[in-house]
């Protein structure tokens, strides 16, 4: 910029109050070149760093009122009677993991979510069921309204103890999937102390592209996701219009799972 600038007659004068221009649009503006975004961008009303901060103490801005009937995040859409089938390994296991978003809805702080029920084989055989609950915002923001997770034990399966629900007991809602992602963000997923369920996200890309069983996604949003109380990192592929691609441990034990179709009722 200093070269484009600087050369010629111009007087320094004219110099000056250009370079000057020029800085003040770049501070308002874009976030950097590393990826970063700036102070407004991710506290502008209705993102998801906004409402949904990973500073303590955890007070989301969830509104009710803003609560909409439909999940159709481009990079979460949830359209009852879809299932995503993914396989995938964990440690030395190789597991399968079928996503069904139902047509039922559960009540939470006073809202209709959406219940998605996932379940996970090993050899055929159910070893963790899970109901999620989101609800989306009119800022296009996907809330996590809790989960009632089950794992199997001694042959049964039974509630785990990162079961939550917003609103009980301490639980708080979370956002797991912004309306308006940047590169850069960093949100709270979710909030339930009690169960170690402590969530948090970090945008890295809106430009990745990754291939899997299911096809090639290009225009792929990359997030980097962890707890603050397990020792791993997990990196996570959405691909607009589909959602959830791929999911991969980058840091603690070996989990890589790969959405193989998804199928409609």
């Amino acid at each position: 910029m200093a070269s484009r600038f600087g050369r010629g007659s111009i007087q320094g004068i004219v110099v000056a109050l250009a370079m000057g221009l020029l800085f003040a649009l770049l501070a308002s503006g874009c976030g950097s070149s590393s990826g970063g975004t700036s102070a407004s961008a991710s506290s502008a009303v209705g993102s998801a760093p906004s409402l949904a901060p990973i500073e303590k103490p955890y007070k989301p801005k969830f509104d009710q009122a803003n609560i909409v009937r439909t999940i159709d995040n481009r990079y979460w859409p949830l359209q009852p009677g879809t299932t995503f089938h993914y396989k995938g390994v964990k440690g030395t296991q190789h597991q399968i993991d079928n996503e069904t978003v139902t047509h039922q809805t559960k009540r939470i702080l006073g809202v209709p979510a959406t219940v998605v029920r996932d379940t996970v084989l090993a050899h055929g055989i159910p070893i963790e069921r899970t109901f999620d609950w989101y609800a989306q915002d009119k800022y296009g923001n996907v809330w996590y309204m809790g989960e009632n997770s089950l794992e199997r034990t001694h042959g049964h399966l039974v509630r785990a103890s990162d079961s939550w629900e917003a609103g009980v007991n301490g639980g708080k809602p979370g956002i797991i999937m912004p309306g308006n992602p940047q590169p850069g963000d960093a949100y709270r997923q979710e909030y339930y102390p009690p169960g170690q369920a402590l969530d948090e996200a970090r945008v890295l890309s809106l430009d990745g592209h990754t291939t899997v069983p299911a096809g090639q996604f290009t225009g792929v949003l990359v997030t980097s996701e962890r707890s603050p109380l397990e020792p791993q990192t997990e990196q996570k592929y959405y691909a607009p219009g589909t959602g959830d691609v791929k999911e991969k441990v980058v840091k603690g034990h070996h989990e890589v799972f790969e959405l193989v179709s998804v199928t409609h009722q």
